[in-house]
């Protein structure tokens, strides 16, 4: 791929021109691990990898686990896979928060010594209260001037477990007066006697989020803390607490989110998706989790390909979702192979062959890949075709199957149907055709034409399979900017469910997870639901390309 480049590239160039860092280049991606990583998340850590790789510095995950609440142990092990399978490689830098429990205790310590944090024994409402909003400033607490004795005092019994939770906090010192809500005398530390899936029972105070972030970077010796927008009124305090102790300070650069059309790019509404039953959990294929995405089919490759494209900016804006189904349509088309299966089957008895009629036609395997190859399918008297290839009364431009029409079958012959075959309700349940035995391979001798070519499967060979296809998750653009709640957004039509599919017996070589396609019908990847009884292929997109449309209409 073409390496790209964009305002935080040119940021780390500079600073390495001017020796800031003295030519160091060390960046992190932070997740918290409360919930599965969506593509939004491989923007921001495929972006601080490759500014490390670009620089031959060096990358950690770190997980910013101060929450022992909402944090477990199977969200670290996912992330973890998350981003290995995405391929950024953090080497034997895997940390955690946690890792730094003591040394932020200490830093709060310093802070109270500083006479810059207070112990606060207000109710959480009256915090609330007292804080005040943007057009009215807050007010200071009664307990703001304790004196560093008493705050020292009362924080090591916090620590020893005296206290119940949310009878006290640790609070910085800093102005209930700024115009930025986070100044306002955060709260650093809270009493939270809960287990802790790195530390156990070790702690029952944690750090909030805002107190830990940025002295972890410290603590790291990060260069670059490469954070979205949302972290801008939040670098202030960031800022102040680094300087109020003294500390080694990384610079922090922000960069716009990514949104997307038709889904929505948040850990807790997505959580609410999975709780609510829209979906059938983190790893459905119709979430934008990484989790999701892969099972739908989708390559590291095809999102970093999008991500590429979509780029980095600092102001926010939307992202069409049919861009990403360019770019995996794109790959899939040079890698995927190709076979054939019937979706919605039609069964043809072909008349002029005789019956237990058995031969094997050759198929390219991916006709942009030579080194591919061939392989033979098997074609018999009896074979399925898709329904919707049929008509009886064919409108004007059907080309494809009709009484007394000539089509071609992929790699076969030229078929011409001469019956149909109807049952009591005059539903068509088989059709009865010939087949031009010297147009064997798909070519007439004679030089004739037919106007459509078809898909087919030999029904005496043909694999049972479970074909899922999927649409969009919502079924407006943006869900969150509407009226109501964004569930009522649902697309109730987003899955359908094909049970009877019939399928060339060649997939089953296939394995779970590999990427197919099945011709004039769309790419598809095996399911991981798939069984030596039946397999289960995912729709991930199919073969009309959308983006050209979407992107002329803007």
């Amino acid at each position: 791929m073409e390496q790209p480049k964009d305002f935080i590239r040119d940021i780390v160039a500079e600073d390495n021109k001017t020796g800031k860092f003295k030519g160091r280049v060390h960046t992190r991606f932070p997740p918290e691990p409360n919930g599965y990583l969506h593509i939004g998340h491989a923007k921001a850590f495929m972006l601080s990898y490759g500014v490390a790789k670009e620089n031959n510095g060096k990358f950690n995950l770190r997980f910013d686990d101060t929450n022992p609440v909402k944090e477990e142990t199977e969200y670290v092990d996912g992330i973890i896979a998350d981003v290995k399978w995405m391929g950024a490689d953090f080497e034997d830098r895997l940390l955690f928060a946690s890792d730094y429990f003591g040394q932020l205790y200490d830093y709060a310590e310093d802070l109270i010594k500083k006479g810059r944090a207070y112990i606060d024994d207000q109710t959480p409402e009256e915090m609330k209260l007292n804080r005040g909003d943007f057009e009215k400033p807050g007010k200071d607490s009664s307990f703001r001037n304790r004196s560093v004795e008493q705050n020292l005092g009362l924080f090591r019994r916090m620590k020893a477990g005296e206290f119940a939770d949310g009878v006290r906090v640790l609070r910085a010192k800093i102005d209930m007066t700024h115009p930025n809500m986070n100044m306002r005398d955060p709260v650093i530390y809270r009493i939270l006697h809960a287990s802790h899936h790195n530390t156990g029972d070790e702690w029952c105070i944690y750090p909030m989020y805002d107190w830990a972030h940025g002295l972890e970077d410290s603590i790291e010796g990060i260069t670059h803390s490469l954070c979205d927008v949302s972290f801008e009124n939040h670098r202030p305090l960031y800022d102040w607490f680094l300087d109020q102790l003294g500390v080694y300070h990384p610079q922090q650069i922000e960069f716009a989110r990514l949104n997307m059309t038709y889904t929505i790019m948040s850990k807790r509404k997505l959580l609410v998706l999975v709780e609510n039953g829209h979906v059938k959990g983190w790893d459905d294929p119709r979430l934008p989790t990484l989790l999701g995405l892969r099972r739908r089919g989708y390559t590291p490759h095809s999102i970093q390909d999008f991500l590429n494209r979509v780029g980095v900016a600092k102001k926010e804006n939307w992202i069409a979702i049919e861009l990403l189904e360019h770019c995996i349509r794109e790959h899939l088309n040079k890698i995927a192979p190709r076979y054939m299966g019937v979706l919605d089957p039609l069964k043809i008895v072909i008349t002029n062959l005789p019956d237990g009629h058995e031969e094997f036609m050759e198929a390219i395997n991916n006709p942009e890949d030579e080194s591919a190859g061939t392989r033979q399918i098997p074609f018999s008297k009896e074979i399925y075709i898709e329904r919707a290839d049929f008509m009886e009364e064919p409108v004007k431009k059907f080309f494809r199957l009709a009484p007394g029409r000539e089509v071609r079958l992929r790699y076969a012959y030229f078929m011409t149907c001469n019956d149909i075959v109807k049952d009591d309700a005059g539903n068509i349940i088989e059709l009865h055709c010939t087949v031009d035995p010297e147009t064997k391979g798909g070519n007439a001798p004679d030089g004739r034409r037919v106007k459509a070519t078809m898909h087919w499967v030999s029904a005496k060979h043909a694999i049972d399979a479970e074909v899922r296809l999927y649409d969009k998750l919502f079924t407006v653009e943006n869900p969150l900017a509407e009226d109501g709640v964004f569930e009522s957004y649902v697309n109730k039509d987003s899955l359908e469910i094909r049970t009877n599919c019939k399928i060339e017996p060649a997939v089953k070589e296939l394995g779970i997870e590999d990427k197919i396609q099945f011709e004039r019908t769309g790419y598809f990847c095996v399911d991981k639901d798939t069984t030596p009884e039946k397999m289960v292929f995912n729709r991930t997109t199919g073969l009309r390309d959308t983006w050209a449309k979407v992107k002329n209409q803007n």
